[in-house]
């Protein structure tokens, strides 16, 4: 599991080119498709309330499983283009918005940088990351933490209210 390149998926708004956070989420995977970043698998989607609380939408995310030969920073980059393309407008920290993706960890890879930080700093502590995630790969480990998913998921207070959504 120490080899995954996983990628987290969220958004709140809908786009006006795709509609739907879900379909908008599946565009940017198909984008990142286009540019030769394979999807090997993606969790369910789940909703989960804004953090902090606020009175903005749900979000709608996923964890995605990819393979591909660009390296972590070239990957954030192709990531981060990919959210402008399909209307991100990057603001205020916690505002709503059409699409978040997130590089969660890079096979185990540790960075510490300022424009990337590996494993993602707080996904240890997002039950909306970590429930589509033990989905997808429950016996992935924290690179730092040594601990699996399941286990991250297991010790999380059950404060956050995400649920898995219909297929």
């Amino acid at each position: 599991m120490s080899g995954l390149i996983l990628i987290g998926l969220g958004g709140n708004l809908a786009s006006p080119v795709y509609g739907p956070p879900p379909a908008t989420l599946t565009a940017a995977l198909a984008a990142l498709g286009r540019a030769g970043v394979e999807t090997v698998a993606r969790s369910a989607w789940y909703r989960s309330a804004p953090l902090p609380p606020s009175p903005q939408p749900w979000y709608v995310n996923a964890v995605a499983s990819v393979a591909t030969t660009l390296d972590a920073p070239a990957l954030l980059a192709l990531m981060l283009d990919i959210e402008a393309r399909l209307g991100r407008v990057r603001g205020l920290r916690n505002a709503a918005r059409v699409i978040d993706l997130d590089l969660l960890d890079y096979r185990g890879e540790n960075w510490a940088t300022p424009a990337l930080t590996l494993p993602h700093p707080r996904l240890a502590e997002r039950r909306f990351v970590l429930e589509p995630l033990t989905e997808l790969a429950p016996q992935w480990r924290h690179p730092i933490l040594g601990l699996s998913a399941a286990q991250l998921l297991a010790a999380l207070p059950d404060r956050q209210p995400v649920a898995r959504m219909p297929d």
